[in-house]
């Protein structure tokens, strides 16, 4: 298995967490592996900020975090066939789904808290993590915000030969068909100008 840094290509947190695996060419890749790179994907994400998260790592040690990737990674199979099926058939019921995200949305208590930046008063929602789980209440989150307040059609898997990526098609005429105009819009345009050529 390959490793590499995260891609935020997905236009939601939650298109991108399911993008912590992908297989380009065939190789997979998985981005949480372990906890540390769980949690340093949260850091990206902005889920949780640097300083939370050496205090979690300190906190609940390495062999803690690296079962809640393990978790994670359920988590993430989980969401991708619900968000592929709730994409399909958005009025269907899905109440085992609902009830499987509401209780990791019990584990994601949050207070707020004004905080001076350099710009200013900030007001800033902190979310209490009690024990490692409680790390996939933050995620589960962002699910619940997908589902909540964006049209089901806009998630999108990406039309690449080999590509496993989904993204929140955010362009005005939703027409958006790749991950990545420069990746696998670049390959699709290569591979029909050679087909044009070969004609």
């Amino acid at each position: 298995m390959l490793a590499m840094e995260p891609l935020f290509i997905g236009s939601h947190v939650a298109a991108d967490f399911l993008n912590t695996t992908l297989t380009p060419r065939g190789e997979a890749i998985e981005l949480i592996g372990d906890g540390a790179s769980f949690v340093a994907w949260l850091v990206k994400a902005q889920l949780l900020d640097g300083e939370e998260a050496a205090r979690l790592r300190r906190r609940f040690g390495v062999a803690a975090l690296d079962g809640t990737a393990a978790e994670a990674r359920k988590l993430r199979r989980w969401a991708g066939d619900w968000l592929g099926r709730w994409r399909e058939s958005p009025r269907a019921s899905y109440e085992a789904e609902l009830r499987r995200l509401n209780e990791l949305l019990g584990r994601a208590s949050s207070f707020r808290e004004l905080s001076v930046t350099k710009d200013g008063p900030r007001l800033v929602e902190r979310m209490t993590i009690g024990e490692p789980g409680d790390l996939l209440g933050l995620v589960a989150l962002e699910i619940a915000k997908l589902v909540a307040q964006e049209e089901p059609a806009l998630l999108k898997r990406c039309a690449g030969a080999e590509c496993t990526l989904w993204f929140l098609d955010r362009t005005k005429a939703h027409r958006r068909v790749f991950c990545s105009a420069s990746a696998c819009g670049n390959r699709a345009k290569v591979a029909a100008f050679r087909e044009r050529q070969r004609g």
